[in-house]
Parts: C-alpha cells; structure tokens; sequence
C-alpha cells in the first residue's frame, strides 16, 4: 500500500511537471518559475544530491533496480550518470529517477563522445588539420544524433586546451597550438552538438574543457602544474574557452591542474571571476574526474574543507569524489557554506536539465527504435570516410611516390598495419572496435581485386613487453608476437621481395597519446625504426602511413624515407579513407595544426613564439644569440604544413588601402592558383604581425584561413576583411585593445612561407 502511495504521488508531481513544462519552453521567466516552484519543494539533501555526478559500473537492462546506483536515484542523491552506455539500460535507469524518487526529477546522462559516437571520426587533434569548420560541426552533429539516439544528453566535449608541447599524451584530444583556430573549433562543436537550442532529440550539451590552462603541463607530465603570467594566459590559451562559452556551452568542466598555485576546481578567480563575471557563461560547471578528492593532495585541506572551496569557488557538480553529498549539509551546519550557494548550484543544474527537455519528457532521448536506424548508419560512415581524408597531411613526396596505383603486389608491413582496435584512436569509448576494418582489410576493400595486398607484422610496436602493454589498454592490444626480432623482420623482407611497393604502417598505438599517455621521447620506437631502415634497403618504393597522436621527432625518416602521410588515427572509417588517399582517389589536402620538433630538446616549440632582446639572424650558429649548439631553431615541419599531389602558388598581396582607423577595416587579396595537373584543395592562411607595442608580441599570429578548392590551372582570388577586433590583445593592465602602429600581414599555404605586406592603424 505505501509503495501504491508513493508511486501515485509521483505520478502527481510528474503531472504537474508536465502541465508547467507544456508552456515552458517560452521565456527564461517561464523557467524561473518552474524551477523555483520545483525547489521549494526540495530538501536540502535534495538539492545536495542534484550537484552528485557518481560514478556507475555497466547495469544489464532490466536490472536497473538491483543496482548499486538505484537506491541512491530513489533517495534524490543522484543527479546524474555517464559512461552508461545503451538506450534500454539508460531507460530503466531514467525510470528510476522518475517514479521511484520522492519529486521525480529526472537524471542527466553524459559520455566522453569526444570524435564521434559509434561512427567515430579522427581524433580531434587530425580533425583539426582538416581546417575544415563545416566538416567538424558536421561531425559533432552526427556524434550528437547517434549519441542522443542511445540515450545520451550530455557529453563531455569539446576540448579546446591550446597545447604547444608534443610530450603531453592529450595533446591527442584538442585541436592544436593555436588559439585562433581552436577558437573556431570550438564554436563549430558546440553548434553540431547543441544544434538551435538543445530543444530537439538529436541535440545534445557540450561540456566545453579543460577550464583552464590543461594543455600546458611543467614538463609535458599529465595533471602536472601549470604556472604562466595573466597575461600570457589570455593571450595565448583563453581564447578558444570563452568562444565555447559565446557559442552556447551549456556546461564547462574544470581542470585538473591549478592555476596561480590554487587548483582550477576550488579557484572562484577562475570559476567566478572570468568563467561568469567576465564572460558571461549562464550554465553549470562539473568537476573532472574525482577533481574534488584531488585537492587533498594538492595540500587545500581534508574532503569537507575542500568540498566547501570547490562550491565556493563555484563548482555545481561533484564527478565521482562523493565529496558535496557526504560533506556539505555538515559545512552549512558549520557555517563554511551557505544554502544560498547550495540553491545556486542546484537552480544551474536544473535549468540544464529544463533546458534539454527533460522535465517535459525525462524520455525524450530514450527511443529504443532510435539506434537501428540512426547509429552507425552507411550516410554517417560515408561522411566520416570523406572527412578522415581530409585529415591526412602530406608530409614529404619524393618524385611524385604518391599516389600509388591499384595493380601490382602492394606489402604492407608494420604492427599497425592489420589491427582493427587501433584504428579509432584514443578516447572512442562507444566504439565497437572489430567494426573498424584495419588497414590492410580498408586496401583490399579500395583496390577491389586489381591488386595484390600481402602482410607482414615485421616487429612488435617496441622492444620493451612491459611499455608496450602500457601502450595498448583498453582492448587495444596488438596481440605481441613472440617471434624474435629477426623471424618477424625475415619474414617482413621475404614479403616485401615480391611487392612492387612497401606500404610501412608504423609509429603509436592508439594508448600512446590520450590522458596519461606522456612520453620523453618522441622518436618511432626501436624496433620500428630497425624495420623501416631493412624495409628501405630492399631498394623498393616505400611509403611511411604513419600513425599518431601527437607530432613526433621524423628527423631520419623526413632524410631517408621518400613518402610519409600522417593518418593520425582516422576513427572507424580510417582504413578506407587512407586507401582513398594512398591510390589519388582522394588529394590529400590536411595542414599542420602543431609544430613537429626536430628532437624533444626543442620542446615547446610553436610558431607563434616572441623574439628576444638577441633574436637569431638567418643561418645557425651565432654566439650570443638565442639558438642551441646542437640544433638549429627551426621546426622540422611548421605550423600550417602540408603537401598535395598538385601545386599551388600565391601572388603578391593587394591591399585596398594602406592604411586603417581604429574604427575602420580593410581588405587583402591575393591569387592562388593551381599549377599543377590535379584538382585539389588548399588552406590559404592570414598571419599577422604587431611590429611595436605597448608590450612584446609574438613573430605572427594566425588571425584568418579559408579552404578553396580549385581545378587543375584554376584560380581564384581569396580575400580576407582586417578589423580592429583581429588585430586586439590584452595589454600589461589586461585591458583588450588595439593600439595604432605598423603591423606585418602575411598570407601563405604555411606559417613559414608566406607573402608579406605591412599597413599602418591610425587613431
């Protein structure tokens, strides 16, 4: 009889949800009083339940109730899930939430879908080098409409932390060194994520991360200090965050590292202060994973002294580190936290969920007809093939290697060259990983029979057992060959001896890069490097398909190796996309968005870099002078770097004035043209540089591209529209302005060759 009552009493409140949210989706006051009326009728152990983000084994559908997590949902200690993966379980978790706790408030599931869902797309940081910002938005929107499909509201992405050191592993998971572009990024992902509004089934929230300064770890090493000026952080690593937050971002996850010596968790500078204050943003921000617990041993106190910072500082939910729900009724009673702050987090959190709909429809993504029609799909696969070509950049193309043609024997040799796991890349946590096709099943697929593709492993991913099962968690094993060194590299040879070309599918595995994948050494692993050197003494061609996650050091292979494309890791669809590449079905049209070192002792190295008071003249070496002894200054591939199988080149630079005011704009243009034989696509890039200012400036800044496609012989005039807006920067006060003077403006296929022209900003 209690159990009738109680469950007719929440179909009650459910009823009166739904009448208030039929007329709900109006105006902000409409959800002001929504959600004022739902929270006088909450406990404070309610509300404190709505900031809990707990972590949740995999539930088997229709166990929902056994679960560990169940009786927590029906006490109102939940407010949300994530990495629960399939719509029926979710549904049944969801019916928890709904008619077996007091008020019925419905949970929020999230999920790291960070390059797409089942169909997965290239890693984010290949992604970016398609300069491609319709192809990205794109991608999130079918990351958004599989995900929605199997039950997901919420994921946690983008990530946008700029990142200029190669050694970090999650230098996989963002989009590069630069802020202007990552910046563009960032809007497009919230775009394809959150579509108009969040309002429609196939539209899900961003959780834009890490906030802030993740990307710039002491020594490269994964949660490890951050430590730079004010000043340096907004002009150099803020920009792509708060353009998250203008595009719409309905959530913000803080980082794990601190900032100005208090972690980004507990630091209301940054969660209040910037985040809220100085930006504007309206949504909620979680923790990272246990980010709450952490801060115990970064030294800020015991869990209740810091559960009370983190929600001071402006934390609204706690993932995983249980510390608000165990921790925070006690601070009130104590006096170290206030209900009113506790209410404050609570209304952000469900203005998210009234925001998504589901006070309207706690079912609205839980259509278990959804998946079969709309997860995995071949229209969804088809794009991401398209898009993970566009991906792959062209490194070197010696006496036109490239592209191969569909006949002959073709041997492919490497430890990557026949796994299926390998090929999504880090971070595809929703990946079905068989149904990804390896590289020398995508080839067979792309020749189709007219020609003969062999394989040989020819060595393990390196030498060291032990460092190689680091580097293939995850079900991402590539199965070590207990062969030795010269069985596997015999049998490689003995392969290789009939082919017409060598196809060496080499570098990382998959868990190479991704969080607390951090690496000292940059360079292709011992054994690969041993393969490719026998490989190259066969005297046949030799092309290097190159697999990582972040730039490596390719100092003997850019010398000795006369065709090398970077695949990153291209998602599900990447082994057919590099056979497009491979045979000139598709022209390879991917740019650099980081800077490859010509040895880890460059390390950080970008473009974007300030002169000193003894900055080096052209050549190397010069005494005195800021350069090493041991190695020039230069990259080894820049920023912006990228070949193709055709040719382009650039006229000089027209201004339509030589001259702006600070309220003025001007245009520059130039011709490209295709020279060469082949229709193809280039990435036109606008650097600019401030010559004198109230304080030091970087050599050139990214501050426009356009990707044009042309046909063989076209050309076409590409223009770019200069604003005071692209030409401002936060001064020593952290005031944004632009300040009149002379600036360098220069246009070019790569940050380092480049067409240069100067104009003046008048007052």
């Amino acid at each position: 009889m209690k159990h009738l009552v109680r469950k007719l009493k929440t179909m009650a409140v459910l009823l009166v949800v739904v009448v208030i949210s039929a007329h709900a989706q109006k105006t902000p006051q409409d959800m002001d009083r929504f959600i004022d009326a739902l929270m006088k009728k909450m406990t404070l152990e309610e509300k404190i339940g709505q900031l809990n983000l707990p972590v949740t084994g995999d539930i088997t559908t229709g166990q929902a109730k056994s679960s560990d997590v169940a009786k927590r949902i029906s006490q109102g200690e939940v407010g949300g899930l994530f990495n629960l993966k399939g719509v029926a379980k979710i549904r049944d978790v969801q019916k928890q939430a709904v008619e077996n706790s007091r008020l019925g408030i419905p949970l929020l599931f999230g999920m790291d879908v960070i390059h797409g869902y089942e169909t997965v797309f290239p890693i984010p940081l290949g992604l970016s080098c398609t300069w491609d910002m319709k192809a990205i938005e794109q991608s999130a929107r079918i990351a958004a409409i599989e995900a929605s499909a199997d039950g997901i509201s919420w994921t946690f992405s983008p990530m946008v932390d700029v990142s200029r050191d190669a050694r970090w592993g999650r230098i996989s998971e963002g989009s590069g060194e630069d802020p202007f572009l990552g910046a563009a990024i960032a809007r497009a992902m919230v775009k394809g994520y959150q579509g108009k509004n969040m309002s429609g089934k196939d539209e899900i929230m961003a959780c834009v991360k890490h906030f802030a300064l993740y990307g710039a770890p002491e020594a490269g090493r994964d949660y490890n200090t951050v430590d730079m000026s004010r000043n340096r952080m907004f002009n150099e690593y803020m920009l792509p965050y708060q353009a998250a937050v203008e595009a719409g971002a309905g959530s913000a996850m803080a980082a794990f590292n601190e900032v100005d010596g208090v972690p980004a968790t507990g630091n209301k500078w940054l969660m209040t202060d910037v985040l809220r204050t100085q930006w504007g943003f309206d949504g909620f921000v979680v923790t990272d994973y246990t980010g709450i617990s952490e801060m115990v041993d970064h030294g800020m106190g015991d869990l209740q002294a810091v559960a009370a910072l983190a929600l001071n500082a402006g934390i609204d939910m706690d993932m995983v580190s249980d510390a608000f729900v165990s921790t925070l009724k006690k601070s009130v009673e104590e006096g170290k936290v206030s209900v009113a702050s506790i209410d404050k987090a609570c209304r952000r959190m469900l203005e998210a969920k009234y925001k998504l709909g589901l006070f309207e429809n706690p079912y609205k993504y839980c259509d278990v007809k959804r998946p079969a029609k709309d997860i995995f799909t071949p229209e969804h696969r088809a794009i991401a093939r398209k898009t993970a070509s566009e991906s792959f950049v062209l490194m070197k193309n010696d006496n036109q290697t490239l592209p191969l043609q569909k006949k002959g024997t073709i041997a492919v040799i490497g430890p990557l060259g026949n796994t299926r796991s390998n090929m999504p890349g880090t971070w595809s946590v929703a990946a079905v990983l068989d149904n990804a096709p390896s590289l020398v099943e995508g080839l067979k697929e792309v020749t189709k029979g007219k020609a003969n593709v062999v394989y040989a492993k020819g060595s393990n991913l390196m030498s060291d057992a032990a460092y190689e099962e680091r580097a293939t968690m995850f079900g991402r094993s590539l199965h070590r060959d207990n062969r030795t060194d010269k069985e596997m590299l015999e049998e490689a040879l003995r392969i290789s001896a009939d082919a017409d070309v060598i196809v060496a599918a080499l570098g990382e595995s998959s868990e190479m890069s991704g969080e607390s994948s951090c690496r000292t050494d940059l360079t292709m692993p011992d054994v690969q490097r041993t393969l490719l050197e026998e490989l190259l003494k066969t005297g046949k061609p030799v092309v290097l398909v190159l697999f990582t996650g972040r730039p490596l050091v390719l100092t003997w292979e850019k010398e000795n190796v006369p065709a090398i494309l970077n695949v990153w890791f291209g998602g599900s669809e990447a082994a057919l996309a590099i056979g497009d590449v491979l045979f000139g079905d598709v022209n390879p049209s991917g740019k650099l968005t980081t800077t490859f070192p010509q040895n880890v002792g460059q390390v950080p190295l970008f473009y974007a870099h300030k002169n000193t008071g003894r900055p080096l003249n052209k050549g190397w070496f010069e005494k005195f002078r800021t350069n090493y002894l041991d190695v020039s200054n230069e990259p080894l591939y820049p920023f912006g770097y990228g070949l193709s199988y055709t040719s382009f080149t650039y006229s000089d630079i027209s201004l339509d004035r030589s001259s702006m005011a600070v309220n003025g704009e001007l245009t520059a243009t130039v011709t490209l043209t295709n020279t060469g034989n082949r229709d193809g696509a280039e990435v036109v890039q606008l650097y600019i540089r401030d010559l004198v200012a109230s304080i030091t400036r970087p050599v050139k800044e990214l501050k426009g591209f356009e990707k044009v496609f042309l046909k063989a012989g076209e050309s076409r005039k590409v223009s770019f529209k200069i604003t005071p807006e692209l030409l401002k920067f936060y001064n020593y006060d952290l005031q944004f302005v632009c300040e009149p003077g002379e600036f360098d403006l220069m246009i070019g296929g790569n940050s380092q060759e480049v067409k240069t022209t100067r104009f003046v900003l008048t007052d």
